[in-house]
């Protein structure tokens, strides 16, 4: 269990009117939502929940120092949306931060059978390196093309991956009705799980929900941009940490 109230406070303030504009504040109709969400929704309206963004907020502010955190600490996470609209905003936003990611599709056993996916990430920059540097020279077209093939497979699922070498450290995913297996696996395993979640989902499957609109691409961009902020500030503060080494003559 994550302690939160030892985390450095590191965010920023979180404008409302923002997260509004964003249409975080919007949950599913009632018929769909889970009970569990009830103490997150602060009005019905049309037959729609409403959160409470002051909430949103504040959960955003702790999911942030969390995040920030990790990273201050070298630790790794790896961001999970697999939704059609959430997939483009993610491989924009995260790509310079140092937060890893998986938008493709979750692969049964990621973190319950590393040990194949240790193997085919190693597989994936092999292929990758020898391509580049002509090193499978001499082999058919048709040879040359199959490990094309591969590659570009591979990449499908592992090239938001680079340099993760162990089980990671934590998840942050987008929607927990759409990424169960990837909730499951990691509970089996005690890997912390941050997620914006919406009114249909239950919150007491992860550590740390983030109560908000899980479908807008407006509200999904301000959480993606908020979570990659937070480990790249903390990468940075990581580098501060470190000792520099003295050059010896």
């Amino acid at each position: 269990m994550i302690d939160l109230t030892k985390l450095p406070d590191q965010s920023p303030d979180f404008d409302l009117g923002v997260l509004f504009e964003a249409g975080m504040h919007f949950g599913h109709p009632k018929r769909k939502w889970h009970p569990k969400m009830k103490p997150w929704i602060y009005m019905e309206k049309n037959g729609v929940h409403i959160f409470d963004l002051e909430k949103t907020a504040s959960q955003l502010k702790l999911a942030y120092n969390l995040v920030f955190d990790l990273a201050r600490q070298g630790k790794k996470v790896v961001m999970v949306g697999t939704k059609r609209q959430t997939k483009a905003v993610i491989e924009a936003e995260v790509a310079t931060s140092g937060l890893l990611y998986i938008t493709s599709r979750w692969l049964g056993g990621f973190l319950t059978n590393w040990t194949q996916v240790e193997k085919s990430l190693k597989q994936m920059m092999q292929i990758e390196s020898n391509l580049e540097a002509g090193a499978y020279k001499g082999r058919t077209k048709y040879e040359i093309v199959q490990l094309e093939k591969e590659l570009n497979r591979l990449k499908r699922f592992f090239d938001g991956l680079r340099g993760l070498k162990n089980i990671p450290d934590c998840l942050i995913v987008i929607d927990p009705n759409r990424e169960t297996n990837a909730i499951k696996e990691a509970r089996m395993l005690d890997v912390p799980v941050i997620a914006l979640i919406d009114s249909n989902s239950n919150p007491d499957l992860v550590d740390l929900p983030v109560p908000g609109n899980d479908d807008a691409v407006k509200s999904i961009e301000v959480f993606v941009k908020t979570m990659a902020l937070a480990y790249d500030e903390g990468r940075k503060a990581e580098k501060k940490l470190k000792p520099k080494v003295e050059k010896t003559e």
